[in-house]
């Protein structure tokens, strides 16, 4: 069957937009056609080797184009997994067929992969991606980044524990849990683990979700940019029914956790001098 430019775009579009030449070959399209449609414009050449759709995601072009793989911060962002700012210059590991150490505008992962990458990949999977965010990011950012990949199961513990890490990706994996549904849970637990006592996230309580109970009775609640409107008004109504309950209910926000720690974390162990953590 005779192969058209339209079969050729939307065989590039179901692979990504942005495809090795090879790759393209293989699926039996000619190299005259393909040079009409880079010739046409309704194809690109980032680079040698490689062929895109000019709406491509901008970042894979430009991926292509310098020989490298999205990685460690820059691919966490585009999988959604929380990260303490997302300022810097992107993150990107060096692919099979990079033109030696060039200078690149970017933070360049030499390091050998966890997980060994096909040449056709652009991005990192996501055990290569935590294991240069355990290198790259402070101990608590990272944990952070490493829970949000379990809360959004992107990976499990299970599976984890079944690679050779590094020391700094050992050190996270022994305290990460899948439970934290943000960051600033992560960094409250991370910051708090020298009370020795306990500490449970995301549990249920009178229906509802609770970002942290520590001992038996003290609730803290942390309150993101989306508390407002309704959600608050329902927050309000929670708090209530785990007063009633004979819980204790301290909530602190953003801020508070990001720039005031020293005043949440004087206010929690006021809270437990008095016991308020303890069942009566």
């Amino acid at each position: 069957m005779r192969r058209t430019s339209e079969d050729l775009l939307e065989t590039m579009m179901e692979l990504g937009g942005v495809v090795r030449v090879t790759v393209i070959d293989e699926r039996g399209f000619a190299r005259s056609l393909v040079a009409s449609a880079v010739e046409r414009g309704v194809l690109i050449r980032p680079r040698r080797g490689w062929l895109a759709v000019p709406s491509a995601d901008g970042m894979l072009i430009s991926a292509a184009r310098r020989g490298v793989v999205l990685t460690c911060r820059t691919q966490a962002a585009r999988l959604g997994l929380w990260l303490h700012d997302h300022s810097g210059e992107p993150h990107v590991a060096v692919g099979p067929n990079a033109a030696g150490r060039r200078r690149l505008d970017a933070q360049v992962h030499w390091g050998s992969p966890i997980v060994q990458r096909h040449p056709d990949v652009l991005v990192d999977p996501i055990e290569n991606v935590l294991a240069y965010i355990a290198e790259c990011e402070p101990f608590e950012r990272a944990l952070a980044t490493w829970e949000s990949a379990l809360n959004k199961s992107l990976v499990t513990m299970e599976a984890l524990r079944g690679y050779s890490w590094k020391p700094a990706a050992r050190r996270i994996l022994v305290r990460a849990t899948p439970f934290a549904d943000a960051g600033l849970e992560t960094y409250f637990r991370a910051r708090l683990r020298w009370l020795r006592e306990p500490i449970r996230v995301q549990i249920w309580i009178a229906g509802h979700r609770v970002d942290t109970l520590i001992g038996d009775r003290f609730v803290v609640q942390i309150d993101g940019a989306h508390h407002v409107g309704a959600q608050r008004s329902a927050d309000i109504r929670h708090d209530a029914e785990l007063r009633l309950m004979g819980y204790h209910v301290m909530r602190v926000s953003y801020t508070d956790v990001m720039f005031d720690w020293h005043i949440v974390q004087d206010l929690i162990m006021r809270a437990i001098a008095q016991g308020l953590h303890r069942s009566a």
